[in-house]
């Protein structure tokens, strides 16, 4: 399953961190989707590991300053 990076970008906050869950069955380009926003990333990791599958989540965060 391929993600682009266009639907990682835009679901990158520009401060704190998102939690978004992976479609396996949406179509090519809209297989991720906003679950909830975190403003630390130790309250995402929790979130995501409470998950029934956690390999389904990911947390995404911006690295600029």
């Amino acid at each position: 399953m391929q993600i682009t990076n266009e639907e990682k970008l835009a679901l990158t906050p520009e401060s704190g961190f998102n939690l978004v869950g992976i479609d396996p069955f949406g179509s090519f380009g809209s297989r991720l989707y906003l679950i909830e926003h975190y403003e630390l990333y130790q309250d995402a990791l929790k979130s995501k590991k409470r998950r029934k599958n956690p390999e389904e989540y990911l947390i995404l965060y911006s690295n600029s300053d």
